[in-house]
This record gives C-alpha cells, structure tokens and sequence, in this order.
C-alpha cells in the first residue's frame, strides 16, 4: 500500500471547510425514511433522490467525500453517467459502506455485532474499479446500565472486527472509516456515555495496533459524548464540546490525520452547533475536526422533496444550506442566527 497516498486522501476528505455526506443507508433504512414522506421506495425512486442530492448545485465547496450503498455505487444519473464518474468530476471522492450490518452478539443477547469480513476482499476489488477511494464500517455499542451493557467482549469483538476492516481495506489501497458508534439512545447521562466512549476508542486503538493498521491513512468516525436521549439532564453545548474534546485527546493518536462525527440521532442544528463549538476552541489540535452526517445533512431535503419533481431545487436548497452550516462549523464560524437568515 501507498502510505503516502492514503494520508493524502484522509487529509482531504476531513480538513476544513469540508466535510462528508453519509449516503450510504441500507434499503431497510431508506424505506423508513421514505415512508416518513409516503413515498415509496421503489429501486427509481431511490436513485432519483441520490441524484438529486448528488446534483446540488456548488455541493463540492462543502463537501469532499460521499459515501455511497452498494445499490447506489452501481446506479447512474438520468443521463447515463455512473454516480461514482459523476461525484469524481465534481472532485467529490467516492467512498462505499463495507460492512454487511449487525446481528445479535448471541442467540438473546441485547448488544449486537458488526459483519461483513467474509469476502470482503473480493467486494473491495470491486468497489475499487467502480470508482471507490474510501470505505465505512460501522460498529454498534449500546449503553443500558439496568442490563449492564455494553459488555467488555461486545466492545473487544466489535474493535477487533474493526481493525480488520481497516487493515484489509489497506491493503486495498484504500482509506477506511472505522465508525464505533456509542448509541444516544437510553436514559445515561454524559458522564456514562464519556466512560464508555473512551473504553471504546481505547479497545479500538489498541487493536488497529495489534493489526499494524497505518493510523496516518485512517479516518475515524466516533460519536459525540453527549447525554442519552432519555436522560433528564440534558448536557449543554459547551459541556458536549468540552467532554468530546477531552475524550479525544486521551484516546486517538495524533497520527490520525482527521476525526468526521457522526450526527447520531442528535437535531440538525444541535449537531452543528456541537461541531462548531469544539472548533471554536483556542487549542490547537492535531488532527481535523469536520463531520461525516447522514440524516443530520439529508433530512431537510427529504422533507422538502416529497417524492416531487416540482421541489427538486427547493430540496437541493434544503441540502445546500445544512452544508454550508457544518461547514461553517468546521471553521467555528457557524452561529444558530443563521439558520434563519440563510434559505
């Protein structure tokens, strides 16, 4: 593998003002987005909305990198130019979804395992000649201190898998996102998702170690330390910006060239406002700050849209404007005044 070559990749996929957009959900997760607005999530209609948001008039000043599902990286534009071709055009690097889901640990077990090793080989070399210079995998850790989870092995077994991922996705030549997503969903406080968080970053560290994983050509996607959704204490702004920062510094080496957050689950504009906070800091770090977002970027175009020909522009708008906010954002320069000044 290029050494070089993939950190030059990472750089440019995480430093500021750009960021990622994560269009990469399974057909399951799509449908129920889709159901959201009642329309129905026929094969067409599924690469009509990624082309519209793919087709976003000036979208590359904001965003570097897309990562796509293996339905959408086979899938062309009205016009016939593949997806792949036409994001590569607007210097948009391409990036595919690798992993095959989670399952359950065990037969009745709450936590959940990531898969996706067998055959990856194969898929990457695939993946690769359809155009795809970076790939995701996402691993699933749940907080639930009544059932006592997440349990040490889902951690250990889920960072194991995904420092395998990344050094087979090396090998490839190719750039990986290790995602370990600590789940916001529960009634935790920060503190617990902090505790857990670090336990994670640390298992995920150690074994991309063990795998003599290049940590220059990596890119990693964590979730933000912030309170469980269910939790009567809310986390403030600069609470979840300080707690993020400081689980980072203790846990992810500063050969990582950038750190692309996920949204989680968390409104668009608190993801945004998070983000921003952490770079409006006076330190300096050493490594990006800059977001990988899903539905935290896409769900205001999806509402706008509506399944309608008619709202494609006011939908591109939608999409547009959330990328402009995070990537003002990158640069600390993002405040809520905007969200009602711009349209």
């Amino acid at each position: 593998m290029n050494d070089n070559k993939l950190n030059k990749i990472a750089i440019t996929l995480s430093e500021p003002p750009r960021g990622i957009l994560a269009a990469d959900e399974s057909t399951n997760t799509i449908t129920k987005r889709f159901d959201g607005i009642d329309v129905d999530s026929s094969f067409e209609n599924r690469r009509k909305y990624r082309e519209l948001l793919f087709k976003t008039p000036d979208l590359n000043k904001f965003i570097s990198g897309v990562i796509l599902f293996d339905e959408t990286i086979r899938q062309s534009t009205s016009e016939g130019i593949p997806f792949a071709e036409f994001l590569k055009n607007l210097g948009i690097s391409v990036g595919i979804k690798v992993d095959t889901g989670a399952l359950q640990l065990s037969p009745g077990s709450p936590e959940k395992i990531t898969e996706g090793l067998d055959g990856l080989d194969k898929r990457l070399e695939e993946y690769k000649k359809l155009g795809a210079i970076f790939t995701k995998w996402r691993a699933i850790i749940d907080i639930n201190e009544e059932n006592s989870i997440p349990s040490d092995y889902a951690i250990d077994l889920n960072c194991f898998n995904l420092a395998r991922y990344a050094r087979i996705v090396q090998n490839h030549g190719l750039v990986p996102i290790v995602e370990p997503e600590v789940i916001m969903d529960g009634n935790h406080n920060i503190h617990s998702c902090y505790d857990i968080t670090s336990k994670t970053q640390k298992s995920l560290f150690q074994h991309l170690k063990t795998h003599s994983v290049d940590l220059s050509g990596i890119l990693l996607k964590p979730n933000m330390v912030i309170s469980g959704k269910n939790c009567s204490e809310q986390a403030s702004v600069d609470e979840v910006a300080s707690l993020t920062v400081k689980c980072l510094k203790e846990n992810v080496p500063s050969q990582v060239p950038g750190i692309v957050f996920l949204s989680g689950g968390q409104s668009n504009e608190l993801a945004t406002q998070h983000l921003n906070q952490m770079n409006k800091s006076s330190e300096i770090f050493s490594w990006n700050l800059s977001f990988s977002y899903g539905r935290a970027l896409q769900q205001p175009a999806l509402n706008a849209w509506q399944g309608e020909e008619k709202n494609i522009r006011k939908s591109q708008e939608a999409l547009y404007k959330r990328s402009n906010l995070n990537s003002s954002a990158t640069l600390g320069k993002y405040s809520i005044d905007l969200e009602n000044l711009q349209t």
